[in-house]
């Protein structure tokens, strides 16, 4: 059972803009320092490229600036650590994770223990595939500004075999929900979701990000599928679902630099192509600190 005694103070949905910019604008000191705070995930979590590079393995592509180092500049935990590392699946929660330039990133649950008072977890886009599926709808799409070409090469078979990826990954995300139950068994569990990267209002920006209309639509409906599936397994297995996605409606790839929270394949921002930036980090640590705040 979790120590409903270690939670925030809670408040009104009305309150929690203004709680959030009073907090942020005390000193660090000033705040009363939580629990010990570990993070875990994927790239989407680590930030590459989004300055200052920290931790190791370097090859993780953590930044000083991701949305846990922002949160935990807000909440000052007794400790902090984050061992989200690029290309993680929930297989690397509880296995080794050998990187590409020999490196490994150990086990992220070997961070986890009891005492933990908050756990942020995002996980699932690389076990669904999702990066590959934009690289491919990018590859099909680059001659076929319009229609659905990719959306039809996926279901040539009759059946989409993304759609089962993501559906396949819900058990997958619970699995990892209960480990960290099991080894902090304390902790607030929080599985953050994914960010809008495309459109959402039917348009596109082809060939800066070359995707239809169409298979824009396909690939959203993918996203807000697994944002829907992590939900779920959050749910069933007493975690809490931050929603991502709503809050950067409107700041997507398509946008200009200083509107745009995510990079398209051809980066606008300094950060790795089809991630968020710095300020969609920020946006991400957001969501985090609201549902601290609504306890």
């Amino acid at each position: 059972m979790r120590d409903s005694t270690r939670r925030p103070v809670c408040f009104g949905r009305s309150a929690i803009p203004l709680a959030i910019a009073v907090i942020l604008a005390l000193p660090a000191a000033s705040v009363a320092a939580t629990g010990p705070y570990v993070s875990l995930g994927d790239s989407y979590t680590a930030a590459p490229l989004v300055p200052l590079p920290t931790g190791n393995p370097p090859a993780c592509g953590r930044s000083t600036n991701n949305y846990p180092s922002d949160v935990a500049r807000v909440i000052n935990p007794r400790s902090f650590t984050d061992v989200s590392c690029s290309g993680a699946t929930t297989v690397d929660m509880t296995s080794p994770q050998n990187l590409s330039n020999f490196e490994t990133n150990p086990p992220q649950f070997n961070a986890l223990s009891a005492p933990d008072w908050l756990v942020t977890v995002g996980i699932g886009g690389n076990d669904a595939g999702l990066i590959g599926v934009a690289e491919k709808c990018a590859e099909i799409d680059a001659t076929q500004p319009t229609g659905t070409a990719c959306k039809d090469y996926y279901n040539r078979g009759g059946s989409d075999p993304n759609v089962a990826a993501v559906d396949a990954t819900g058990p997958k995300v619970a699995g990892v929900i209960q480990g960290i139950h099991k080894l902090a068994r304390h902790a607030r569990v929080l599985a953050v979701g994914y960010p809008d990267g495309l459109p959402v209002d039917g348009s596109s920006c082809w060939p800066l990000v070359p995707l239809s209309p169409g298979d824009i639509q396909y690939f959203n409906s993918l996203e807000t599928r697994l944002n829907s599936v992590i939900s779920q397994a959050a749910a069933a297995n007493n975690a809490t679902f931050v929603d991502t996605f709503t809050s950067s409606i409107g700041h997507d790839a398509c946008k200009p630099p200083g509107v745009a929270w995510v990079n398209g394949i051809v980066p606008n921002s300094v950060a790795f192509p089809l991630h968020p930036n710095a300020m969609g980090e920020q946006n991400m640590a957001n969501q985090v600190l609201l549902n601290l705040l609504v306890g």
